[in-house]
């Protein structure tokens, strides 16, 4: 029996072994343990995209070798100093899952819009507690790549705009501002009443999304998975909607019905330059 943690497998315990406590693994700051004013970003595409971002302010760069090298190759501006490190410098920072590619960046959150300049945009997605990172940073960059004017979610029930959600979003989060009000139904009546037509996603909608009317400004409503949009939520929309599928699946993750109703709402309000 191998009953000492540090032995191999195999080897007789020497009578020092009993006493010796195990040696620790070096640890370094635990991902999450930021605190709150701090936005984690990792992996190239968040990161190069951020150092894009005029808005965007760095306090902390760490990269490869190779990923440094591929930084001045394609001639990416750099708005701090960039400290080189090993990967496992990098590694030890991060969730063992996370793919860093080389780079991570320690960055102020961006500036959120408030609810009245979101409006003034031709197309809105509010997100009714959708708190996968995974899934909203993935509804981020789609809503980048459809020019979304802003992400209207509630602060709490929302994950935060770092992490995990800043390397799905693949950079998309330098692109769509986010804002976060108190009160999702007093929100969309808000928007209703500055003429922003709102309009639930809901499997059983009275009518296709590609046949519902849609004007500039629209607010695209989507809810959580599985449990769909909240009660109130729903009726507070100015109308639902459901997304007619031809295929044996009729259901869709709700990253991919962003995606989707997005096409169709940008196709139908057009594009606002």
């Amino acid at each position: 029996m191998n009953d000492h943690p540090n032995r191999p497998p195999g080897r007789p315990m020497r009578p020092a072994d009993r006493n010796r406590t195990p040696r620790p693994r070096p640890a370094g700051r635990p991902f999450g343990a930021w605190p709150d004013d701090v936005a984690i970003l990792y992996g190239w595409h968040s990161v190069v995209e951020a150092l894009r971002n005029p808005r965007r302010k760095f306090r902390r760069l760490m990269v490869t070798e190779n990923a440094s090298r591929r930084l001045e190759e394609e001639a990416v501006p750099l708005k701090i100093q960039p400290e080189i490190v090993r990967p496992g410098e990098i590694d030890r920072l991060l969730d063992p899952d996370a793919v860093h590619q080389g780079m991570l960046a320690e960055c102020d959150p961006l500036p959120t819009l408030s609810l009245a300049k979101a409006a003034e945009s031709d197309l809105l997605l509010v997100l009714d507690q959708i708190t996968d990172p995974h899934n909203v940073g993935a509804i981020v960059r789609s809503a980048a790549a459809l020019k979304v004017g802003a992400i209207v979610t509630t602060a709490r029930h929302s994950p935060a705009a770092t992490g995990v959600l800043a390397k799905s979003a693949s950079g998309g989060l330098e692109h769509v501002p986010f804002c976060f009000v108190g009160n999702l139904a007093r929100a969309l009546d808000e928007l209703k009443e500055r003429g922003v037509l709102v309009v639930g996603l809901d499997s059983e909608g009275p009518a296709d999304l590609m046949d519902t009317p849609l004007t500039a400004p629209t607010a695209l409503v989507l809810g959580a998975e599985g449990k769909g949009l909240r009660q109130l939520t729903r009726q507070t929309c100015d109308t639902l909607a459901r997304i007619d599928l031809p295929g044996a699946i009729v259901s869709l993750n709700v990253s991919n019905a962003a995606v989707l109703s997005l096409y169709i709402a940008r196709r139908a309000v057009g594009r606002r330059d």
